[in-house]
């Protein structure tokens, strides 16, 4: 699997694409909600598997720290290790931006695959889209 920054606008309908199906389709949030007024600001992230399109992240600066967002892995790439790999080129990325510290909304359900990459929660539970999230942070090294 690799993780490459979204270039051209192929690239990033490949992003949306993937989370159009994992946002939109698979958990009914509303494609105005999705796609939002914060696209031409981030920096987009594509995982490949073998040489599919199979996740994607974005990532923006804001107020001094670094906020991820979006982080999506289609169905038959879960559980392989995909949303590490994704997190990881993220933080990297940011690391190289001079962020030092990182936030997240993360869906209840994904709260354990964060605090394994070393995020805390921060927050008490909030809707977003109609769907249950907590606040996280992480200081990276």
């Amino acid at each position: 699997m690799d993780v490459k920054i979204v270039e051209n606008d192929k690239e990033q309908e490949e992003a949306f694409q993937i989370r159009k199906t994992v946002f939109v389709k698979e958990q009914h949030v509303p494609v105005e909600e999705e796609i939002d007024k914060f696209e031409k600001d981030c920096t987009h992230f594509l995982l490949y598997d073998r040489g599919k399109p199979a996740g994607a992240g974005r990532f923006r600066i804001m107020d001094g720290y670094g906020k991820v967002e979006r982080i999506c892995i289609l169905p038959e790439v879960r559980g392989k290790g995909a949303g590490r790999r994704l997190m990881l080129a993220i933080e990297d990325f940011a690391g190289k931006q001079g962020v030092s510290k990182l936030k997240l909304n993360a869906q209840t359900h994904a709260i354990p695959f964060y605090e394994k990459l070393g995020y805390r929660v921060t927050s008490d539970e909030f809707l977003d889209a109609g769907i249950p999230h907590k606040a996280m942070e992480k200081t990276l090294k």
